[in-house]
């Protein structure tokens, strides 16, 4: 999940050094052995155009396919971060193989049409179904081969969609979420801090506090008003102190928006027990912010109960969040590791594909 919103805006207490890094070694660079396509499509249900590009093989036809979901924060087709542009090196690997990327746009963002911060996990969940219909009929795309890979809150959207589509011909978790939002957010909130050296009274002191911010939301109906206005209240009285207005009605603002309160109330067992689909769930053992152990275990017995064998769960080594090989899994590292994303993350997956769609 993007950095900003579960980890900076919800802890309100670190700053990191996001510096820019130049060296990129991983980005594809021209001349590209595949035919690039700029797409655009619509999203009937909530009336905008959504943009993004497809990349398929020069030579042959009726190729396997897979759309990539971001994580959380409006972020543009390559899910460009730091300048690491992980998706573009997600596509350029896969299509250099044989399988076909689709890569969008987030709404409200690049040359997509919408507004992010004002839509609901319902309304990415359409953006992706939208686009799944789109590349179920283009001439290069076998429409019986073509799946899901969602990193993070993607990793929310893509059983969410599969639960209900059996189009979807199999579904990859990057770093995907088993357990409830509100329960998540508190865990990566309580590993990073202690990871850093915050004090444990510290820490049991923030957990309290964002109980309590949570309870609110978990509470609250549809009215994002009065949700904001609850919120601001709550935060007055716990960080009046500390915080400016200003502040407390800028966290107020951030944490009341339909996206992340949605991801807050939701619990990924809702999708997850009646999805049928082939699933492959890919964490890092240095992931801080949707911690290994605890949402593999979490998947692995929802879709055991769920009677769904054709699954695979997979912690590896070293990798962050981002899926860079680390060595704290720090967010305050994303910046200045050079690789985008791990060689060995890339082959787990394509090897783990191409036998779904032999």
């Amino acid at each position: 999940m993007k950095i900003h919103f579960l980890y900076f805006l919800i802890s309100a207490i670190f700053s990191f050094n996001l510096s820019a890094q130049i060296n990129r070694p991983q980005e594809p660079k021209e001349p590209f052995n595949y035919i690039i396509e700029d797409v655009e499509f619509k999203n009937n249900m909530d009336s905008i155009s959504l943009a993004g590009t497809l990349t398929y093989p020069k030579e042959g036809s009726n190729f396997p396919a897979v759309i990539l979901i971001s994580g959380s924060g409006p972020q543009d087709r390559n899910s460009d971060m730091m300048n690491h542009k992980p998706f573009m090196v997600i596509a350029d690997y896969f299509t250099n193989k044989g399988i076909a990327v689709l890569r969008v746009d987030d709404r409200g963002t690049g040359a997509s049409e919408g507004n992010y911060n004002a839509t609901g996990l319902d309304g990415f969940v359409s953006d992706t179904n939208s686009a799944f219909e789109f590349i179920k009929t283009h001439s290069a795309i076998n429409p019986v081969k073509i799946g899901l890979i969602g990193h993070s809150l993607g990793g929310v959207i893509a059983p969410i969609i599969a639960s209900k589509n059996q189009d979807v011909s199999f579904i990859v978790l990057l770093a995907g979420s088993g357990i409830r939002g509100d329960k998540l957010m508190l865990l990566q909130k309580e590993i990073i801090e202690r990871k850093m050296g915050v004090p444990e009274a510290g820490i049991t002191q923030g957990q309290n506090y964002m109980k309590g911010a949570y309870n609110i939301i978990l509470n609250s109906n549809n009215d994002d008003n009065q949700l904001q206005s609850d919120l601001k209240d709550y935060f007055n009285e716990i960080f009046g102190a500390m915080l400016t207005d200003s502040q407390i009605k800028s966290l107020s603002e951030q944490m009341s928006m339909p996206w992340l309160t949605d991801f807050i109330k939701f619990d990924p067992k809702e999708s997850l027990s009646k999805t049928k689909c082939p699933i492959l769930a890919l964490n890092g053992a240095n992931d801080l912010q949707v911690p290994s152990k605890e949402n593999l275990e979490a998947i692995e017995a929802i879709l055991l109960a769920n009677g769904n064998t054709n699954t695979k769960t997979m912690t590896l080594d070293d990798l962050n969040h981002l899926f860079q090989e680390s060595k704290t899994g720090l967010p305050n590292e994303y910046a200045i590791i050079e690789q985008t994303f791990s060689p060995m993350a890339l082959d787990i997956m394509f090897e783990w594909i191409k036998r779904q769609t032999e």
